[in-house]
């Protein structure tokens, strides 16, 4: 999968230094992982204050608006409900 394409969009979790989770959406995950651990500019104001953030889950969307519409569902969930999708779809280290 080619996660720095513009029409690969992805929703991803990250599991947050205090086991909080943190929901997002990308086009280019590498480059969303590196501004939420601070390595690069960028990255939510939540994951500066909650590093290091661990990927734990990564979807597939065929576009924005799909991902954003699942990403909204994603972060209405309960974190038992996260933790659940996580567990049942696989960890991505």
């Amino acid at each position: 999968m080619d996660t720095k394409s513009k029409n690969n969009w992805l929703i991803y979790i990250l599991q947050c230094s205090d086991d909080s989770l943190y929901c997002g959406i990308t086009n280019n995950l590498e480059k969303r992982l590196k501004q939420h651990n601070g390595e690069i500019k960028g990255g939510a104001k939540y994951t500066r204050s909650h590093r290091p953030c661990k990927l734990v889950y990564k979807e597939e969307s065929a576009s924005r608006s799909e991902a954003a519409q699942r990403e909204a569902i994603i972060k209405n969930m309960s974190k038992d409900e996260k933790q659940e999708l996580i567990n049942l779809l696989g960890r991505d280290e």
